[in-house]
């Protein structure tokens, strides 16, 4: 996948169990299962296993295809034909049949089922779910190939494709459809999507073509982003059949602007309809797809429930950068395989440290601990006297409406404060609800800065820095740069 970073999001996904359900009711998967159990021994094939056109009418039958009345009949056949074709290629591709080749070249082979059609009601989700995985391959590939009619014309006498004349880079198709579906991947598990997770199709291929840095596009790269579209507009309708996304196609009256030599202006007007130039979004069953092709490919792609069996240390550690939701739902699942007490303890033990990464890890200790009920009291009381944990604990205390609080001293409630500030700056940046907790201490404390220069943290001389950038009073930011620079002298 192209462009993406090291580290993915983390992507919530649905049961092995519930996916496999989705990858036998998608429609191409759904025929190639119904044609493998269809195909027997008069079934001919030819010498690519692809059924010969005898026997293309009575597959298309056989998957209540064939065009009726009303319509233009053989434009309907051929549809039919076309799609009991790609419906068969699924199949051989996924051993659903096996083909045996022909004992003369003037024979046709012959189909016999193959070993993973039992798979689909013998076997178990995880099969099923590799099954569709390589049904997707077939679909993918297909996608990154041009029209057939430019194909054929391409053709050179010897029978070679002249990738140069068809203006064709297999490759860089790959890439490219690789590239865009990643984007897509990131859009959705980091929350950029819409609300139903759908992203505008212009949007899409723009992330692909308009460079970071570009204000206003040009006409060219405008061009280019229509062009993009009108590829990417025929892939997802090739996609959506096996299940990887659900497609809003381009609106027809656009097709003519589109294809015209004008390139399509961009659809960022709060007036226009952006739904009339495509929408796509990734089903559950795409999610789950996508990631397992960026875990082919090398890619880091957690998922929630990645660190359930591990240790407190690895949960605090690699919760650090997900998004808050992603985070929760990731310490739920592994609280859910622990006793309170025990968790409490283990999240407190992994949460200290003077590490730069220590202050995200205690406000995820924080965050884990405010999921655990009032089992944990003795694990919060053991840590009072603490320095790094004691005001982590009475804060907990306190919420849980416990009794007997000791006090925190002034020393211990400065600590804290720059330890929630640290912690913040780590997981959020300069972020406006950062920028509100700045103003209120400083509004709330006229000594704040007097003191906090003083406090014995790691952090104390960032955050005081950082407070000073946020602060949009000048004399106020000017105190905490002082402050700062004094805590730097400090430490030195």
């Amino acid at each position: 996948m192209s462009q993406s970073p090291a580290t993915l999001p983390p992507v919530l996904l649905h049961s092995e169990a519930e996916l496999a359900r989705d990858a036998l009711a998608t429609p191409l998967l759904a025929r190639a299962v119904r044609l493998a159990r269809w195909a027997g021994p008069e079934t001919r094939v030819g010498a690519g296993g692809e059924l010969v056109d005898e026997q293309l009418p009575a597959a298309a039958a056989e998957l209540g295809l064939t065009g009726g009345p009303g319509g233009d009949g053989q434009d309907e056949q051929g549809d039919a034909a076309a799609y009991a074709s790609e419906a068969w290629r699924v199949a051989v591709d996924t051993g659903l049949v096996e083909v045996e080749d022909a004992e003369s070249e003037d024979a046709d082979g012959s189909v016999t089922a193959g070993e993973e059609l039992a798979l689909l009601t013998s076997g178990g989700p995880q099969d099923v779910l590799s099954i569709w995985l390589a049904a997707l391959e077939t679909v993918f590939a297909d996608a990154t190939v041009p029209d057939l009619e430019d194909l054929v014309d391409a053709i050179e006498d010897g029978g070679e494709i002249d990738f140069e004349a068809l203006g064709w880079d297999p490759q860089g198709e790959a890439d490219f459809l690789e590239g865009v579906l990643g984007n897509l991947y990131l859009l959705t598990v980091g929350d950029s999507a819409g609300d139903d997770g759908a992203v505008p199709l212009p949007a899409l291929a723009a992330s692909m073509i308009v460079p970071d840095d570009m204000g206003e596009p040009t006409d060219d790269v405008l061009e280019q982003v229509s062009d993009a579209m009108m590829r990417l507009d025929d892939q997802f309708r090739m996609l959506e059949p096996i299940g990887l996304v659900e497609y809003r196609p381009v609106d027809e009256a656009l097709m003519a602007d589109i294809d015209s030599e004008e390139p399509l202006p961009p659809a960022d007007d709060e007036d226009e309809d952006v739904t009339r130039y495509g929408m796509v979004r990734l089903t559950p069953l795409g999610l789950y797809g996508i990631r397992a092709r960026m875990l082919e490919a090398g890619l880091d792609a957690p998922a929630v429930g990645d660190l359930a069996d591990k240790g407190a240390d690895t949960l605090l550690d690699g919760t650090a950068g997900f998004p808050q939701t992603a985070a929760q739902a990731e310490i739920e699942q592994w609280l859910a395989r622990r006793e309170p007490l025990g968790a409490a303890r283990e999240l407190l033990s992994a949460a200290r440290g003077g590490d730069e990464g220590a202050p995200l890890r205690r406000l995820r200790c924080q965050q884990a601990l405010s999921l655990v009920g009032s089992e944990a009291e003795p694990a919060l009381r053991e840590v009072l006297d603490d320095a790094e944990l004691g005001g982590l604990a009475r804060v907990w205390l306190a919420e849980h409406g416990a009794a007997d609080v000791p006090a925190p001293s002034q020393e211990l409630v400065f600590w804290l404060t720059i330890d929630t500030i640290a912690a913040q700056l780590a997981a959020e940046g300069n972020s406006e609800e950062l920028q509100g907790l700045v103003e209120g201490l400083a509004a709330q404390h006229s000594g704040f800065f007097a003191a906090a220069w003083r406090v014995e943290h790691p952090a104390t001389a960032d955050v005081l820095e950082a407070m000073g950038r946020l602060h949009p009073d000048k004399k106020v930011a000017k105190e905490a740069r002082k402050a700062a620079f004094k805590a730097r002298s400090q430490q030195a």
